[in-house]
């Protein structure tokens, strides 16, 4: 086949990479000439991703797999097109679709009968029946489910692992037509192979949900559980605070039990899905209670965390405090919606000086960012914990000359390597903290 993949991001390149690897012929399209000559040479635009590196230079080399920033004409030339172009939210939640119709509109200019568009990028319920596919239908003068197919696809892969993720997932599809589905499952069968997976009610592989509305809701389900159940775990951890109790020895034992699946507390949700995703459920589904009171939840933590140091160090005021992570988690050179925002913004309003260190990011790219380089070895009166990056689990208070308190948002350091040192965990009591007396009722 011939097959246009439209986003060369941390997740379409990849999947352009796999496509290309079974024998079809890709051509990428990005509004990034940047990155499309980078791709174009074989070379991976961002460090991180397993096994792109190699892959991304074998399919060039084998003519496979080439980039371009003219949408419409890879378009023309195409017997599918899989969309990858983010769907962002505007700093009241709402989502932006500005990118995501432009690139529609050029997808139409050039899409050639009888071909398939894919949109694989999460979207709220009802956007591929009742926005794009009419955008399509609009400017190519083609008839839906007979001269065009138009589905559904999510992607379900994590950064750092994609290609693994499409083999251990089923690869969910829903269409506005039969005849799309029928489409949709031809394209991913002969582009994706997937592990045996005993565990799943039906074989794993490419499952239509009947539905492009289904496939919608499906991707948002699984990303807004995710949210809700770390809002809950972050109302145990402070709630385990006020008792002096330790709510990951509870949770564990809770989750011994196989009904329960508490997450992780933790300092911040970041990342292009987790808080994004949720909004854009709501999008669909305004009314919906739970989902709104877990963002609520998990938005106020990197605030909380900072209070909890603040109230062992007797306030924060004129500190010079290190926030170890700027990226959303560990391992990933990615700063969306990451906690470091929200904890430098608290930390500031504190009367603290906030200064921040990553292992994958220069001073320069930190300070275009809006924040402070801290380098370790320099003094500091505390430290934050805000990224779960390896490096931090082993470093010591001989990193950080001067510090009084470390606040773990991550939970991955042991209060034995801090000696002298206040540890602060959440949910975890601190050494020498006293806890509370039982409740009665």
């Amino acid at each position: 086949m011939r097959v246009c993949v439209v986003g060369l991001g941390k997740v379409g390149l990849p999947l352009a990479v796999q496509i290309a690897s079974k024998g079809h012929t890709v051509v990428g399209a990005d509004i990034n000439p940047p990155l499309v000559a980078l791709v174009g040479e074989g070379r991976a635009p961002f460090p991180g991703e397993a096994a792109l590196d190699e892959r991304l230079a074998a399919t060039v080399r084998a003519g496979r797999l080439r980039a371009t920033t003219d949408t419409t004409a890879a378009t023309a030339s195409s017997e599918a097109v899989v969309v990858v172009v983010p769907l962002v939210v505007d700093a009241g939640g709402r989502p932006d679709f500005r990118a995501l119709d432009a690139a529609t509109e050029a997808i139409a200019l050039g899409v050639s009968p009888g071909a398939l568009v894919s949109y694989e990028t999460t979207l709220p319920v009802g956007t591929t029946r009742r926005r794009l596919a009419p955008m399509l239908a609009m400017g190519s003068g083609l008839a839906l489910g007979e001269t065009l197919f138009v589905c559904h696809s999510p992607e379900r892969v994590l950064i750092g692992r994609v290609f693994a993720d499409l083999r251990r997932y089923p690869k969910l599809v829903g269409a506005t037509d039969p005849a799309s589905a029928k489409h949709a499952v031809s394209l991913y069968e002969a582009v994706l192979d997937f592990d045996p997976r005993p565990d799943l009610p039906r074989p794993n592989g490419v499952w239509d949900l009947g539905s492009a509305e289904a496939a919608e809701l499906a991707k948002l389900a699984e990303t807004t559980y995710r949210d809700v159940n770390i809002a809950l775990a972050n109302e145990f951890a402070r709630f385990a605070d006020t008792i002096g109790v330790d709510v990951h020895a509870v949770i564990n034992a809770a989750n011994s039990q196989p009904f329960s699946h508490i997450h992780s507390p933790g300092i911040a949700v970041g990342g292009h899905c987790i808080p994004v995703y949720p909004r854009l459920y709501l999008a669909g589904d305004p009314g919906a209670r739970v989902p709104a009171a877990a963002r609520a939840v998990n938005d106020t933590m990197p605030a909380y965390a900072v209070a909890q140091l603040a109230a062992r160090l007797g306030g924060l005021d004129g500190l010079r405090v290190a926030v170890l992570g700027a990226a959303y988690r560990g391992g990933v050179k990615e700063t969306a919606f990451s906690g470091v925002f929200g904890v430098v913004t608290a930390l500031g309003a504190a009367g603290a000086r906030p200064l921040v260190h990553d292992p994958l990011f220069h001073d320069d790219e930190l300070r275009a960012l809006g924040l402070d380089p801290y380098h370790l070895g320099e003094p500091a009166d505390a430290a934050i914990i805000q990224a779960d990056h390896d490096l931090y689990r082993h470093i010591g208070p001989h990193d950080l000359p001067g510090v009084r308190a470390l606040l773990d948002g991550r939970a991955i350091t042991s209060p034995d390597r801090w000696p002298a040192v206040v540890h602060v965990a959440l949910g975890r009591p601190s050494p020498g903290d006293q806890a509370a007396p039982p409740h009665h009722s």
